[in-house]
């Protein structure tokens, strides 16, 4: 089938009747048929359908001679009349009784309102309860009932209906049957309607509702852009909570290639695919390879909403962020509706994108929750709910979470949550082009110097924290960067210095007294020299004391070679973390509580080495050891491996007060250096301290 129909084969005019016959005609003809054999049927549909559906199925019936009851809780000449004051639903109550009792004589009972007779959480009323068990009684009656898909039917009720009918949206081969050739040249350059370009706007929209918003368009007769027409369409559409993001996935997500590769080769570029498809059987085959359901996992703050909205943005989908939390109620039943709403809402908003911020707070793995099962319900909601997609309703579901290991396994199979992105903590190439983003909408006028000094910078931990910087923290360091600018009126580029005074102004610093100024600059300082005679520890980038989020520290470059690490590495790796317990012990002859992480480094490097790499291969022979149950070893060799641990610290220790002790001067001059400046620089560094010679130990030959 064409996908482009010509103007000629459009209708010139639609009636609300007749759109509700050219969209429905498949589910009208079998609810007909139900209904004329007898069968109960029940029609889930938006409430503004209910009065047309009716009259098309009334319209088919009264042919034959069937008539039918409405009962909508107003008086009817047929049936006793109503008592003085009975309010709507007693009035429906009343009627299904004087039904049930055989005084409707053969006649369809039709039934608008079934939510009237259930409670917010989908249980019954107690006027229902009295009357659903007589309904049950009575097997001859017929029923045409209407349920908005917007409220939850217990199965009491659902039960006295064989037959069922699902319309939300439109069938996307139906389309051309409700749009005239008027509305048609107002969404297209071509002389006729290109239908998957509409539908992807209106997918969820009923019938009469579509009517309504087509025949409001305005605009020029066949634009060269039919944007401006679907953006009308598309704020029509919107309902609840939708928002339609406008996130670009270049211009406003910064770095992170690898992570927009993968979005686009595998979700953006299928779905541009499908719109230039050729026919409907070709449209049909890359539905059926697109993902719908999509887990976002990484360390908080890293943009993974953010990507979802730029997704969003690329495929003209509007969003809704849920958070897990919001979604849990303590009443029993209300969590798993709370979830329906969502799917509802999103599917009748269609393209859409349901993000669920925070998945893992009730979709862990079921068997491991602690807290009131409500989690169970609401992972088997959410599975009811994506397994009940349609291929052609473009509805995604983003999951974010920082655990993706604690989620349940139903939910990552194929068909639900198959593809996985993973968004880290952005590199030096992420955080420059983040901070780029932020420089130019903020204004930072960052210098160079500044810009390279604060990606640096943001390579290091957060100060306050422990953490790596994410997107989030870039973020607000630009924006108190922004405020310093505004408050001091600064019309001059932004330079390390005023950087600097904005990190002093976010973090509450350490404030070292002048003795233990002077313990940890020495401890620092034999980090520092001890890291200068090492031949394959890295050069020193940074080395400070004025109380960021530890007392001090000493940051090295990368090493050149990430993947290849060698033992001569490791060495050297112990032997510069004893340098700050060497450099106190020698110039104090004693040892500050600080020492201890570099101990607990150190320890752990050295067991690697012994148990991992095989530097006991005297004690056990070159083999790895597992000191596990599955393969026992003795006492004598646990003894051994726990000595060669201990004279291969001890090695590396004398090795660094050696080499600390030959080095005196140098470390008692960096050290009062460091007191003075508080925070010394590669630059500052090179001008003070030797440089003598490195090697590289993996492009090194003998």
């Amino acid at each position: 089938m064409s996908l482009l129909v010509p103007e000629a084969e459009l209708p010139v005019e639609l009636t609300p009747f007749a759109a509700v016959e050219a969209a429905y005609p498949a589910e009208l003809a079998r609810a007909t048929d139900a209904l004329r054999a007898g069968l109960p049927v029940l029609v889930e549909a938006e409430k503004e359908l209910t009065p047309w559906l009716y009259k098309a199925l009334r319209d088919r019936l009264k042919k034959e001679g069937r008539s039918f009851l409405y009962l909508d809780g107003r008086p009817l000449p047929e049936l006793p009349p109503l008592q003085p004051g009975m309010g709507l639903v007693a009035a429906i109550v009343f009627y299904l009784r004087e039904a049930v009792r055989g005084a409707v004589g053969g006649k369809v009972l039709v039934l608008p309102h079934l939510d009237l007779l259930t409670t917010s959480v989908g249980g019954l009323t107690s006027e229902a309860r009295e009357v659903i068990p007589l309904l049950y009684e009575n097997p001859e009656l017929v029923f045409l009932g209407f349920k908005d898909p917007s409220f939850p039917l217990p199965k009491v009720i659902e039960n006295l209906f064989p037959r069922r009918e699902h319309l939300l949206g439109v069938p996307r081969d139906r389309l051309r049957h409700l749009v005239t050739q008027r509305e048609s040249r107002k969404l297209s350059d071509a002389r006729g309607l290109k239908g998957p370009q509409l539908y992807k706007h209106v997918s969820g929209v009923n019938a009469v509702r579509l009517r309504r918003l087509l025949s409001t368009l305005s605009g020029e007769d066949y634009p060269s852009d039919p944007k401006p027409a679907e953006r009308q369409l598309r704020q029509a559409t919107l309902v609840g909570q939708l928002t339609l993001p406008d996130v670009d996935l270049e211009k406003d997500l910064g770095g992170y290639a690898r992570v927009k590769e993968r979005l686009s080769r595998e979700i953006l570029d299928v779905l541009a695919l499908k719109d230039g498809a050729a026919d409907e059987g070709q449209m049909k085959a890359i539905e059926g390879l697109i993902p719908r359901g999509l887990i976002f996992w990484g360390p908080p703050g890293t943009g993974k909403t953010l990507f979802a909205k730029a997704m969003a943005t690329s495929l003209g989908a509007a969003v809704t962020v849920v958070s897990g939390p919001e979604l849990k109620s303590k009443w029993v039943g209300e969590s798993e509706e709370n979830l329906r709403q969502v799917f509802t809402r999103a599917r009748q908003a269609a393209p859409s994108i349901i993000v669920f911020d925070e998945l893992d707070s009730f979709a862990t793995a079921r068997g491991t929750y602690q807290g009131s099962g409500v989690e169970h319900s609401m992972v088997n909601q959410l599975l009811t709910e994506m397994d009940g997609f349609r291929k052609d309703e473009l509805v995604f579901v983003v999951g974010t979470t920082n655990f993706v290991e604690s989620l349940d396994p139903a939910l990552l199979r194929p068909g639900r949550f198959e593809f996985h992105l993973h968004v880290p903590f952005p590199n030096a190439e992420d955080r420059r082009a983040i901070i780029g983003i932020y420089d130019r909408k903020l204004g930072l006028q960052l210098s160079q110097r500044g810009l390279d000094w604060l990606v640096k910078k943001t390579g290091e931990l957060v100060e306050g924290s422990g953490s790596p910087y994410s997107g989030d923290h870039i973020q607000a360091l630009c924006r108190a960067i922004a405020r310093l600018r505004l408050r001091e009126q600064l019309t001059t580029p932004t330079d390390v210095e005023d950087i600097e005074r904005t990190l002093a102004a976010m973090v509450d610093r350490v404030k070292l007294s002048p003795k233990e100024e002077r313990v940890v600059a020495t401890h620092e300082a034999g980090h520092a020299v001890v890291s200068l005679f090492c031949p394959t520890s890295p050069p020193i980038e940074r080395m400070s004391i004025q109380g960021d989020f530890t007392a001090g520290y000493v940051r090295h470059a990368e090493r050149t070679h990430q993947r290849v690490v060698t033992i001569g590495q490791l060495l050297d790796d112990v032997c510069v973390l004893f340098g700050g317990r060497e450099a106190e012990q020698l110039f104090f002859d004693d040892v500050s509580w600080g020492y201890s992480a570099d101990l607990s480094r150190a320890t752990d490097i050295a067991r690697a080495l012994v148990e991992d790499y095989g530097l006991a291969g005297e004690v056990v022979g070159m083999r790895r050891v597992e000191l596990s149950h599955e393969d026992p070893v003795s006492e004598v060799t646990k003894a051994a491996l726990d000595k060669a641990i201990a004279e291969l610290l001890e090695t590396q220790r004398k090795r660094a007060r050696q080499l600390l002790t030959e080095n005196r001067a140098l470390v008692a001059s960096l050290r009062d250096l460091l007191i003075e400046k508080k925070v010394l620089d590669a630059s500052t560094l090179a001008a003070v301290m030797p440089s003598p010679p490195k090697r590289d130990p993996v492009a090194s030959e003998r």
